[in-house]
């Protein structure tokens, strides 16, 4: 059964006037066996329907992997220091970690096991690194783990709750069944959390106005604070803080997108199975449910300042001694660019949390002397086989996608 068979299946179910949140829609569309959007082939890079900051330049694992180096110190260089990548995907961003690990530190490397964790199966880039692991599941099934939890771009995969504010009250948009056609309807909201979490931020939407509301933080907080034993969190997302999210004037009809092929289609309830749908992310969510589940907010930055003050800006000006063609030079320094770009990935949100270490300054969080002199001392990375060549757009046709479509 499809996808959209089986949503109209369990809107028939409901009986006369049958209805199902959306929240339950965006499941079945994403995550159905059989024709769920993730559950056919790879949808990340040039011939999927977006790309990542991963895909983009190997820089960015590097930094991470830079980041992650520092966070090993703090916790007393610990044997094993575990990283367990939520939604990792093919694998690529654990390559790129464990590639510039090697270069970092050879204890550091050695003392480095890598979790890719995910709830589907996919083509395994890692596959055959060293102390790397790929697990199937929903949700985490570790618990003790000292190291790093690592997410990127992960959140905006959750299905969301969408409401809106009618002369009515907060009503809740469902998704039921006009003939043979699905269609939006409003109605009491499901859950009572939903107006309790807009309570919670001092959040009041105007009139007409629609918003996206992730109840399913709550559980990951809960689940991610029983893994980590002792460490950290690490966040990076497309979002917002909630004041910024949830701004009558600048996202009155929220920021729930669907792109297919690159292209922004916004109309979730067609291509069932074979668009995206995500919203962005609810940063002051995060942080709030992440504390109350026992883990630390350290800060936050953009993905630009993430990774400037690591030193990337050391890696770009590398480039020019590594040896490069000028169409080598022009592609990477194009990707690492991107990185940064202000009106796209370069406007990402990076999340710092912990858990039983105090509030240790992190060099992602802060610009130090002593992570650019780290970087300044090592080759930066260059693009592979496996990453994109943004200047000969490897057939990306239309409007490339950068998971960047919403409002600003």
């Amino acid at each position: 059964m499809s996808a959209e068979s089986e949503i109209k299946r369990r809107i028939r179910e409901r009986g006369t006037n049958g209805k199902i949140t959306f929240a339950e829609f965006m499941e079945v569309a994403l995550y159905w066996p059989q024709g769920g959007y993730y559950s056919g082939g790879e949808p990340v890079g040039a011939h999927g329907d977006y790309y990542t900051s991963t895909a983009v330049h190997p820089s960015f694992g590097a930094l991470l992997a830079v980041q992650l180096f520092q966070m090993w110190h703090q916790l007393g260089c610990p044997k094993p220091f575990t990283v367990l990548e939520l939604g990792a995907g093919n694998g690529l961003l654990c390559r790129d970690i464990r590639s510039y690990a090697t270069k970092l530190s050879e204890r550091f490397a050695e003392a480095l096991r890598y979790i890719c964790l995910d709830r589907r199966p996919t083509m395994a880039y890692e596959s055959g690194t060293a102390r790397t692991s790929r697990v199937l599941a929903d949700g985490s099934p570790f618990k003790g783990l000292t190291g790093c939890i690592l997410s990127n771009e992960y959140l905006d995969a959750f299905p969301v709750h969408q409401v809106v504010m009618t002369a009515d009250g907060l009503k809740e948009v469902y998704v039921g069944l006009d003939g043979k056609e699905l269609v939006d309807l409003a109605d009491e909201p499901s859950e009572p959390g939903l107006a309790r979490r807009l309570d919670d931020l001092t959040i009041e939407l105007a009139p007409g106005q629609t918003a996206e509301i992730n109840l399913a933080l709550d559980r990951w907080a809960r689940d991610i604070a029983a893994t980590l034993e002792r460490g950290f969190v690490l966040t990076v997302d497309y979002g917002r803080t909630a004041k910024d999210l949830y701004d009558p004037e600048a996202r009155r009809r929220g920021t729930l997108v669907t792109y297919h092929q690159h292209v922004q289609t916004d109309a979730p309830l067609t291509l069932i199975g074979r668009q995206d749908i995500t919203a962005q992310v609810d940063f002051t969510s995060v942080a709030i449910v992440g504390e109350k589940a026992g883990l630390e907010t350290l800060g936050m930055v953009s993905q630009r300042e993430f990774l400037i003050n690591l030193g990337l800006e050391h890696l770009q000006l590398q480039l020019l001694d590594r040896g490069l063609s000028p169409q080598q030079v022009q592609a990477n320094l194009a990707g690492i660019s991107d990185l940064v770009r202000p009106d796209g990935l370069g406007n990402f949100k990076v999340l710092a949390q912990a858990k039983n270490i105090g509030s240790p300054p992190l060099w992602g969080l802060d610009h130090t002397e002593e992570a650019a002199a780290l970087v300044a001392g090592l080759p930066p990375p260059v693009l592979t086989e496996h990453h994109l060549s943004l200047p000969d757009g490897r057939n990306l046709g239309g409007e490339a996608g950068f998971e960047d479509f919403w409002p600003t």
